[in-house]
């Protein structure tokens, strides 16, 4: 009867065939990308510039309401006020210096106390915002059939872009000089820039209390209303740099 025999291979045969095995391994377990180390001499800091501005965007919102026992008389009625405003808001209206547009449309149930439908109740608005603010309230004014419910004021877009490129640079300014004074306080040369962000903050305005009561006449007769008076607030506009530079010797 043949035996088969199993031979192990020699000591020097299992290392040459465990060293690739282990290598292979080592580098399975390495890290795929190394971290470049850290820079010296980082220093992370921020500077701003403020500018105070006057609003110069006004916002005139107008509405209509109307009840009735029929939901489509109600919305009849509301169709025909807002045509109208639409009609005499559009013989003012100018590019930037004022713009018309319809607000929101609706048209509701009215329960009495015992949950049941007795009647429908609507309402319409209109939206006038621009820049020119004496047409803006002198069409306001002519708006009779409608009640202003809101004023509320903006800053423009033509205005923020403006201001925001000067204080922009303003901040830039003021980072690369703090960046020099921090390097000559370190008794270092000068620096190299690292990661930047430039932002800009929303103005932060104050709204102006308006006594929307006592602002129009209420009578449809009076075809020469007086202008809406109205007032801007002020606010402040900030960009912000902020980041960090490399101190060099």
């Amino acid at each position: 009867m043949q035996t088969n025999r199993f031979t192990l291979p020699s000591r020097t045969a299992r290392s040459a065939w465990l060293l690739p095995v282990l290598a292979a391994l080592a580098l399975s377990s390495a890290p795929a990308h190394a971290e470049p180390p850290s820079p010296a001499n980082v220093v992370r800091f921020t500077a701003s510039a403020t500018q105070e501005l006057t609003q110069d965007l006004l916002i005139v919102t107008l509405q209509a309401n109307r009840e009735g026992t029929q939901a489509a008389e109600v919305q009849s009625g509301l169709k025909q006020i807002l045509e109208a405003a639409l009609t005499e808001a559009r013989k003012s209206a100018h590019p930037q210096g004022m713009e018309v547009r319809t607000g929101s449309f609706s048209v509701q149930p009215r329960y009495n106390s015992s949950g049941r439908v007795n009647g429908w109740q609507g309402s319409a608005q209109l939206v006038l915002e621009g820049t020119d603010v004496a047409r803006i309230t002198q069409t306001t004014g002519r708006l009779n059939q409608l009640n202003v419910i809101n004023v509320s004021y903006g800053l423009s877009r033509a205005l923020r872009e403006q201001y925001e490129s000067a204080l922009t640079s303003q901040a830039i300014a003021r980072f690369k000089t703090r960046a020099s004074q921090i390097a000559t306080d370190f008794g270092l040369k000068g620096y190299t820039l690292g990661d930047i962000a430039v932002s800009s903050t929303d103005p932060g305005f104050e709204p102006r209390p308006y006594m929307l009561q006592a602002m129009r006449a209420k009578s449809a007769e009076m075809a020469d209303a007086a202008p809406l008076p109205v007032e801007p607030g002020k606010g402040s506009l900030s960009v912000t740099v902020s980041g960090q530079v490399v101190l060099t010797p």
